[in-house]
């Protein structure tokens, strides 16, 4: 009588390699885009309350402030976090991120009652920047393609 051999074959363990495989090609890049919009997201949030700040400012002196971009120039952004440095007027709103960011931010402000705030980032590196914008008039919202990190 012939002992039956238990295990698997080369054709079973090729079969579960090729689907892991495959598996493995569909998940990696939806890992890593979902990444690239989970850092994106400091920009807007940090926006926000770089908006509310000003705001807050606004009411108390009757005037916006302007900030000069930090911690970086706003084209040289990329996928790297930067040590956040107050290049001009961040203080005075009594703003400043826990932390090291991404993005670069800034406003503008024409005149006592009309601002614009923008925020930079290129988080995957490739050139192209996600850009943020408000204004006194409206909140916090996206310039660019989602797809864009």
């Amino acid at each position: 009588m012939l002992k039956q051999k238990m295990g698997f074959t080369l054709i079973e363990l090729m079969i579960v390699v090729a689907i892991i495989g495959i598996l493995a090609a569909i998940a990696i890049p939806n890992f890593r885009n979902f990444q690239f919009k989970a850092k994106r997201s400091e920009a807007p949030v940090n926006l926000g309350a770089i908006r509310v700040a000003e705001e807050a400012y606004r009411a108390n002196s009757g005037t916006y402030v302007s900030l000069t971009a930090s911690p970086v120039n706003y084209t040289v952004t990329g996928p790297q976090k930067n040590t956040w440095i107050d290049n001009g007027g961040f203080s005075a709103i009594g703003w400043q991120p826990t932390g090291d960011v991404y993005g670069s931010y800034l406003t503008q402000s024409a005149s006592q009652t009309a601002i614009i705030g923008r925020a930079y980032t290129d988080i995957d590196g490739d050139g192209t920047q996600a850009r943020f914008r408000f204004d006194q008039n409206e909140d916090v919202r996206m310039t660019t393609q989602n797809t864009i990190y």
